[in-house]
C-alpha cells in the first residue's frame, strides 16, 4: 500500500515526531493514503517554515510502501469517527504523556472543522454523542500513525517530490 507524508524535508528514514502539543493519535510518524491531503500538509508546513525562516521553503511529499504486515504489532484502525475514536483523539490531544499502547493507529483526521468539534467536547460545550452525530456530515480525511520503531519498520521509503504551488 502506498502512503504519503507531507512536510518540508525529504525523509528517507521516518521517525516518531514529538512536539509540545498533542496529536490525534499521540506522538507518531503520520501518513495518509490520500496524495492530495499530503500535498496540502506539505504546503501548509512550508508556509509555516517560510514565516519562521523568512525564506522560501519547498513543500515535499515523501512516498512510502507499507508492507501491511501487522504480525507482532498491536494496532487500532477506526473506520469512522465514532465515540471510541473521539475518546482516543481527546485523550491524546489533552495529555501529551498519554500512551495508548498501540504500534499503529489509523482513522479519521481531526482537521480544522473536525478539530473545532473535538475542542467543543473537550471544553464541555458539546456532548460527545452530539459531536459524533455532527461529524457524520463532515468529509474527514484518513491518517495512519506509526507510533513505535517496530511499526516504522513496516515502512519503506520509495521517493519524494516537490509540490508545485
Amino acid at each position: 500500500m502506498i502512503l504519503y507524508h507531507g512536510t518540508t524535508p525529504r525523509i528517507e528514514q521516518p521517525r516518531i515526531i514529538r512536539s509540545e502539543i498533542g496529536r490525534d493519535f499521540g506522538f507518531a510518524f503520520y501518513t495518509t493514503d490520500i496524495k492530495e491531503q499530503a500535498e496540502r500538509w506539505a504546503i501548509r508546513r512550508a508556509k509555516v517554515e517560510e514565516r519562521k525562516k523568512k525564506a522560501p521553503c519547498n513543500a515535499i511529499v515523501n512516498i512510502y510502501e507499507w508492507s501491511r504486515d501487522l504480525t507482532g504489532l498491536s494496532y487500532k484502525l477506526y473506520s469512522e469517527a465514532n465515540l471510541d475514536w473521539l475518546e482516543m483523539v481527546m485523550r491524546c490531544r489533552s495529555d501529551i504523556e498519554y500512551q495508548h499502547g498501540y504500534d499503529i493507529v489509523g482513522g479519521k483526521i481531526a482537521n480544522d472543522n473536525v478539530g473545532e468539534t473535538v475542542s467543543f467536547v473537550m471544553q464541555g460545550i458539546m456532548r460527545k454523542e452530539d459531536a459524533v452525530e455532527r461529524l457524520m456530515f463532515e468529509k474527514i480525511n484518513n491518517q495512519l500513525a506509526f507510533c513505535t520503531e517496530r511499526a516504522l519498520g513496516t515502512l519503506m521509503f520509495v521517493d519524494s517530490y516537490v509540490v508545485e504551488r
